[in-house]
């Protein structure tokens, strides 16, 4: 059960709305794991789902999962691309992953509408602009 595992901080490790391109046919984004552990991530997974109302109707998407592999230390890892149409759903991203045989996991969720230019910084590691959860 969940409540017999030892409680592991997950640091260092975010997860990254990134604009890829800006151009006058669209912008494109992708969804990006960001190791800035100096150790590698092991057997990582990530579950993405987006929920919310829009239009005055609750809309869910479907569930995604990726097992992304090892993550090296300092690098980063793409999980998915995104749509702008799910920026104003909640958008939330499950993470787990070993180091050293012991198990960490952490939630990010992009709350609606937070997927904006001005909370936009400069992502480590990609040198691109984005969205950063730590």
């Amino acid at each position: 059960m969940k409540k017999d595992l030892p409680e592991n901080l997950v640091q260092d490790v975010g997860m990254a709305v990134v604009l890829e391109s800006d151009s006058p046919q669209g912008r494109s984004w992708n969804v990006y794991l960001i190791n800035l552990k100096d150790t590698s991530l092991d057997t990582v997974l990530i579950s993405s789902k987006g929920y919310g109302i829009k239009d005055g109707v609750d809309v869910k998407t479907s569930i995604l999962r990726h097992s992304m592999g090892n993550i090296p230390a300092k690098t980063t890892a793409r999980v998915e691309a995104i749509d702008e149409q799910v920026f104003g759903l909640t958008n939330e991203y499950l993470l787990s992953f070993y180091i050293g045989g012991q198990v960490f996991d952490k939630k990010y969720i992009f709350v609606p509408e937070s997927i904006v230019e001005s909370n936009m910084v400069r992502i480590p590691l990609l040198n691109k602009p984005g969205i950063l959860i730590l």
